[in-house]
């Protein structure tokens, strides 16, 4: 049997909100899994819902940079360990060389961007005196004339989205109704941190432990049968609107959809827009 520690309990408490005690009973149950344990609260109703992990915890900067013919754009992050040195110029500085980097040598992975600022980043440590750790990064470049990217960074530096779309018309790219939009569906991006584009991009997997969260929930609480399916039915169409970002309510006006923003947006230009890919990227906590 794993061993339950004090850390893996308040980890846990942290994510669900439940006691520690039943944070603790949890982990027992599922053999220290803290993943089975968050929907073992869940059933149990201790936990209002999983919190989401991954918050900006650590400190340092996401960085954009675009090239020179404005094809391919690229968001860079960079760790260190206070708040005073992420605001300082050199700093900065340098986590905006490193989405240069980016742009211009397109790194494979993590791992590879990492080793190509390794003497970068050793002699901004032995400079500064901080200890620092290159981040995640994502890179775009145009497909199209017919494709548009927009950019979000929080104020805080610490949460950064690339999204990209297609327009029927090339040279609506640049109308202001376009651009905006493109920051929108960005800042929409930052702020509910969507799992998938749309329902059909939904992982599989994550859909069946919702439905299991919610038909073991009703059953341990008498439903008859019938309405326990319905029950967890329901739940999970409300996950999928949640969870993907052209049915999520909009940020501005929750009334409306994302996917009816763009549906305006696009009549607006007398065009078509499509969203094809995003990625967000986030500072969170750390460890060498």
């Amino acid at each position: 049997m794993a061993t339950i520690t004090a850390q893996m309990v308040k980890e846990l408490r942290e994510k669900t909100g439940a006691g520690m005690m039943d944070c603790k009973k949890a982990l027992v149950e599922v053999g220290g899994d803290p993943e089975k344990a968050v929907d073992w609260l869940r059933q149990k109703g201790m936990a209002k819902a999983a919190k989401k992990s991954g918050r900006a915890t650590a400190e340092g900067l996401i960085c954009a940079a675009t090239s020179a013919d404005g094809n391919t754009t690229a968001l860079a992050s960079l760790y260190c360990e206070t708040d005073f040195v992420a605001r300082g110029d050199k700093f900065q500085a340098f986590v905006k060389k490193i989405a240069d980097e980016v742009i211009q040598n397109n790194p494979a992975d993590l791992a590879a961007l990492q080793a190509l600022c390794d003497n970068d980043v050793k002699q901004l440590i032995a400079t500064i005196g901080e200890n620092m750790k290159v981040g995640d990064f994502v890179r775009h470049s145009k497909a199209s004339a017919n494709e548009i990217l927009g950019t979000y960074i929080h104020a805080n530096g610490k949460i950064g989205v690339l999204v990209w779309a297609e327009v029927g018309k090339a040279e609506n790219c640049t109308q202001p109704a376009a651009q905006t939009l493109m920051r929108e569906l960005a800042m929409q991006i930052a702020a509910t941190n969507p799992m998938a584009l749309d329902a059909d991009s939904v992982d599989p997997a994550a859909v069946e432990r919702e439905r299991e969260v919610y038909l073991q929930k009703a059953r341990a609480e008498g439903k008859p049968e019938q309405i326990v399916q319905k029950i967890a039915d329901g739940a999970v169409a409300k996950f999928k609107r949640s969870m993907c970002l052209l049915d999520q309510p909009y940020i501005r006006e929750e009334k409306k959809s994302v996917q009816e923003i763009i549906k305006e947006a696009s009549k607006s230009l007398n065009d078509t827009i499509k969203v094809l890919g995003y990625k967000r990227i986030q500072l969170a906590a750390t460890e060498e």
